[in-house]
């Protein structure tokens, strides 16, 4: 790996650090302003509709300047969604202004890669990138709960200036401000990002053939024997990820009675796990070998679904004491099943990703197959974030729901494997993993 790529790396981690640390304190921000539980999920909806809206054009917009740029430019965007979420606006318009930014990110970030290395060396990039993004994501939600404590949002506020003169008094509120000053620093780490040279043909903005070659994009990998399974299965996880990132937190209240700011540190706990996934797939996982993972997908969620019937209740009381701390038998159970459960899905989703960027890389360029991805997984994002609030502002239970959702993940996964199969029957497409871009 190349010192560009380390750039990359840390540029990715600052953002995603960010991200994450921010959806803590946008929750915070609606609990102080009384919103009701059923607003929640809808922070993440309104983060990823840009990806759906927007994604004819944010995969065009990366291939028209050099990657490091367009990071830089998108990481300014969040920095400014940030400053609207902190003196004013609605968190749920500002956080989609972050959204915005994180969306015309992505194919700059994913793009970059399959132009810097060549497709033996993806699904190590990838394992890296996802395990970095997978410890931001572990520091993030602690440093987002972190930060939320009434006890260190006094201390930093205590400082005075410039939380003072800008008028910032609550806890939800120091942290968004807190968390600009890392969007400032990954902006400035990815005008390290090195031009790796890759030009593209001037793309057509005109909205019409926008959407015409979007369409054409889209068909191309839905069509390709590799690019569907590979897409289908990404599109799931990312969907299905959205939907438990707050169901654990929904979960965690229910079976452990934590709160908000305890609940963050188990929803990292899931994060540790798909660090630790990711990093067995890099080592033993090439990518020839990417397909033989789909199982691990019906296995998480039969995972989740086993744990809706978990209740600290069920477990003697007792544990150990580190410190001053208690860490009880029922949470060091309940943290060894996500950790389980997020294994599983970064066993499976980083050869996935792999397989998918490298198909997209042949098929089409780099940015358009990123943005034809990231509108596919966004979309099941909305769609399953959309029925999650529905189900909780119906009053459907954290059991019932971890119990539904658990078997849908097993049971769509469990579909694309038999079609996977069946293209296998008609058609041998493995030997096409690895070949070189079509001219």
């Amino acid at each position: 790996m190349n010192r560009g790529f380390y750039s990359i790396m840390c540029a990715q981690f600052l953002s995603s650090l960010a991200d994450n640390a921010l959806l803590i304190a946008a929750i915070a921000l609606l609990t102080q302003l009384s919103a009701p539980a059923w607003m929640t999920p809808l922070l993440k909806l309104f983060f990823v509709v840009s990806y759906v809206c927007l994604a004819a054009y944010v995969g065009i917009f990366a291939d028209s300047m050099p990657k490091g740029r367009v990071m830089f430019l998108t990481n300014m965007l969040k920095v400014g969604g940030c400053l609207l979420m902190l003196f004013g606006s609605h968190p749920l318009l500002a956080y989609a202004i972050v959204g915005i930014g994180a969306a015309a990110y992505s194919p700059a970030k994913y793009g970059i890669l399959t132009e810097l290395l060549p497709p033996e060396k993806l699904v190590i990039a990838n394992s890296w990138i996802e395990g970095l993004t997978v410890g931001s994501i572990i520091l993030g939600v602690v440093m987002g709960g972190v930060l939320v404590n009434a006890q260190v949002s006094a201390a930093i506020l205590s400082c005075g200036f410039p939380f003072e003169a800008l008028g910032i008094a609550t806890p939800a509120q120091a942290a968004i401000g807190v968390i600009v000053f890392v969007y400032l620093a990954a902006a400035g780490v990815n005008l390290l990002i090195p031009d790796t040279g890759a030009r593209y043909p001037k793309a057509d903005f005109r909205p019409i053939e926008t959407m015409k070659n979007f369409y054409q994009s889209c068909a191309i990998l839905w069509k390709d024997r590799l690019g569907q399974i590979s897409l289908a299965t990404t599109t799931l996880f990312w969907g299905a990820g959205a939907v438990l990132q707050f169901l654990v937190l929904k979960w965690a209240e229910y079976a452990l009675g934590m709160d908000l700011s305890q609940a963050a540190i188990l929803q990292a706990v899931v994060s540790v796990g798909i660090a630790v996934g990711a990093v067995l797939a890099a080592k033993f996982i090439p990518l020839k070998k990417s397909l033989n993972v789909l199982s691990m997908g019906v296995l998480m969620g039969l995972l989740v679904t086993a744990a809706a019937y978990f209740h600290q209740d069920l477990i003697p009381a007792g544990g150990l004491t580190v410190g001053n701390f208690l860490i009880t038998w029922a949470l060091m159970i309940a943290c060894t099943i996500m950790v389980i459960v997020g294994i599983c899905a970064g066993f499976f989703v980083v050869p996935m990703n792999a397989l998918l960027q490298h198909r997209g890389y042949v098929l089409m360029s780099a940015g358009r197959s990123i943005a034809v991805q990231n509108f596919n997984e966004n979309l099941s994002i909305l769609v399953m974030l959309g029925l999650y609030s529905l189900l909780i502002h119906s009053g459907m239970s954290a059991p019932a729901t971890m119990v539904s959702f658990g078997l849908f993940v097993a049971g769509s996964m469990a579909l694309v494997i038999l079609k996977h199969r069946r293209n296998q029957q008609e058609f041998d497409s493995t030997h096409l993993i690895g070949e070189e871009k079509r001219h």
